[in-house]
């Protein structure tokens, strides 16, 4: 079975990310890529339920190599961050407050320094229908500048890394920040950290790990 091991992969981290809320049900979905192939999660199904067979393996281009069920609806965008960045990983969520955000604001303002380690301020991508190559093209945009994370208008969050554990683990930062900036928004306005204080951070040695070339 092509890719046998990281198809495995997707089916323990469709389950952390049931299990931390960060997806409900069938929403969201994940990928991992090998080379000149990706494995990535079935569309329509519970992510806590997969097995490895379940999860197709595409080329870049999209071509089905390997797998009965159909590709997630959003492996256009997968493949257009693949394109466009080092990634090794990709995992896109529904999480309740990056959608929350992405439905009010146009970027994740810095309110923590922790946001350094996605690339600096989160931007969220215009508003396109799913699964379409305009939201591909918009997230891919959205990502520039060696974003590791954005949000998407009305609809929900990605986040890229060198392995599935390294995206997971930057889906789940992107979250924190998305309720600690709403919650901070029903006590008053959020404090944002300017450039200065950003950047005497980053000096201290706090920024996202470099992508191995791949």
């Amino acid at each position: 079975m092509l890719l046998s091991d990281e198809r495995d992969e997707l089916g323990v981290i469709g389950r952390r990310l049931a299990e931390t809320g960060l997806v409900i049900g069938s929403s969201g979905n994940v990928s991992v890529r090998s080379g000149d192939l990706v494995a990535v999660t079935p569309g329509g199904m519970m992510l806590d339920r997969m097995e490895p067979a379940d999860c197709p393996v595409v080329t870049l281009s999209g071509r089905v190599a390997e797998g009965e069920r159909a590709p997630s609806s959003e492996t256009p965008m997968h493949l257009a961050l693949y394109g466009a960045t080092p990634a090794a990983a990709i995992v896109h969520t529904h999480s309740t407050y990056a959608v929350a955000v992405a439905t009010t604001m146009r970027e994740l303002p810095p309110i923590h320094y922790n946001t350094l380690l996605l690339g600096g301020v989160v931007k969220v991508a215009e508003y396109a229908t799913y699964g379409t190559p305009e939201l591909a093209g918009n997230v891919r945009a959205a990502m520039a500048g060696g974003k590791r994370a954005a949000l998407m208008a009305n609809h929900g969050a990605v986040a890229i890394g060198r392995d599935l554990d390294e995206a997971f683990e930057n889906a789940r930062l992107l979250e924190w920040l998305c309720g600690v900036y709403v919650r901070a928004r029903t006590i008053g306005e959020p404090r944002v950290l300017t450039e200065e204080e950003l950047a005497k951070v980053a000096e201290r040695g706090l920024a996202p790990p470099e992508f191995p070339p791949l």
